[in-house]
């Protein structure tokens, strides 16, 4: 069987599985802010239709100034791009035929991107189960082109500290080797470490930002990325004119004049997470040490989690399968963060599961 290759759209999994969808189901295999998108959005979404007959800044300059402003940048250090997903393809683009190695288990849209420019590619596999850091990483990047590190970690959920980041950025700028680091989800933490001041002293820092996730617009696709400037006049001449919308655009101003959403957010997250923990706990399960809004969960009665993800699939509780991560080839299964209510449904299955598996 051919896995869904991404989170979301539960259409195709079911598809692949080869059973029907039902109608009432929950979608935990998306990242996405349970709390739907800020207020400003859903007030002022009414003028939006005045934008729509406009062609849109190709540069997106309105957005980029409050972004250089919220972050304490220069403009010439900021690309706005199509959501993260697009940032990354162009920086496959631009790796074109270089080496590159990937710190796993990670996003796969790295490797994708990459492989399709035909990059050498190598791994880099944190400890199974504890997701630490092991030896050998400075022999690969003595190798390398560029280094990909996602932080928080997708799909663990982990974060690391601001201390191992320097040093993989000082040991990379010492072999001459790239830095990119996806913080996709860095503004669900409560306790974040920003290494956006040493995009000036690393030039070889890329970091990659998603507007999608926290303010829960991914179907108008928003991110951007924090570099050096000769590294986003690169990736500019690579990218398509008009490549972000007009809607996201202004959406994307919106969404930065949001910070009392954020704080909700995290706020709820945390409290919705301490509660998943504890009842994993003390159910036996297996789960990463998540600060963020997603986590990976696993029964140890099994090796593979195929039987308790199609127990799930079939009572509407739809997670995030893990076949195409390396290191985790199924042993575990990937469940975001939802509302009170939707966290409930889940416990209750994973209860049903228990007491049927016994």
């Amino acid at each position: 069987m051919k896995w869904p290759a991404h989170g979301a759209n539960p259409q195709y999994l079911f598809e692949a599985l080869q059973i029907s969808m039902p109608d009432q189901k929950i979608d935990f295999s998306a990242n996405i802010n349970p709390l739907g998108p800020p207020g400003i959005l859903k007030e002022n979404w009414h003028q939006l239709f005045d934008v729509i007959s406009e062609y849109p800044d190709p540069k997106g300059n309105q957005l980029k100034k409050k972004l250089a402003r919220n972050e304490g940048i220069d403009e010439c250090q900021l690309l706005i791009g199509n959501g993260g997903a697009e940032i990354i393809s162009l920086i496959g683009r631009m790796l074109a035929g270089k080496r590159v190695v990937i710190v796993q288990p990670a996003f796969s849209e790295y490797e994708e991107a990459c492989r399709i420019n035909g990059c050498s590619i190598d791994y880099y596999q944190l400890e199974p189960d504890s997701w630490e850091w092991q030896e050998g990483i400075t022999a690969k990047l003595k190798k390398a082109d560029a280094l990909f590190f996602c932080n928080p970690s997708n799909p663990t959920g982990v974060f690391y500290p601001r201390t191992l980041v320097l040093d993989l950025i000082k040991a990379c700028e010492k072999n001459d080797c790239l830095m990119i680091v996806d913080e996709a989800f860095y503004d669900f933490l409560i306790d974040y470490e920003s290494i956006v001041p040493y995009i000036g002293p690393y030039p070889n820092l890329l970091i990659i930002r998603s507007m999608t996730k926290m303010f829960a617009i991914p179907g108008l696709r928003l991110g951007y990325l924090i570099a050096a400037p000769p590294v986003i006049e690169k990736l500019s001449d690579l990218q398509p004119q008009w490549s972000i919308n007009a809607l996201a655009l202004k959406a994307g101003e919106w969404c930065l004049e949001s910070e009392s959403h954020m704080s909700k957010t995290r706020g709820m997250i945390k409290q919705e997470r301490k509660r998943l923990f504890a009842f994993y706990k003390e159910n036996g399960f297996l789960f990463s040490p998540s600060q963020i809004n997603f986590y990976l969960l696993k029964d140890p009665a099994l090796k593979d989690q195929l039987p308790l993800f199609q127990f799930l699939i079939e009572r509407g509780i739809i997670p995030r399968h893990t076949m195409n991560f390396p290191g985790l080839r199924g042993e575990w299964l990937r469940f975001a963060i939802k509302g009170s209510e939707d966290n409930s449904r889940l416990m209750g299955a994973i209860e049903e599961w228990r007491s049927s598996h016994l």
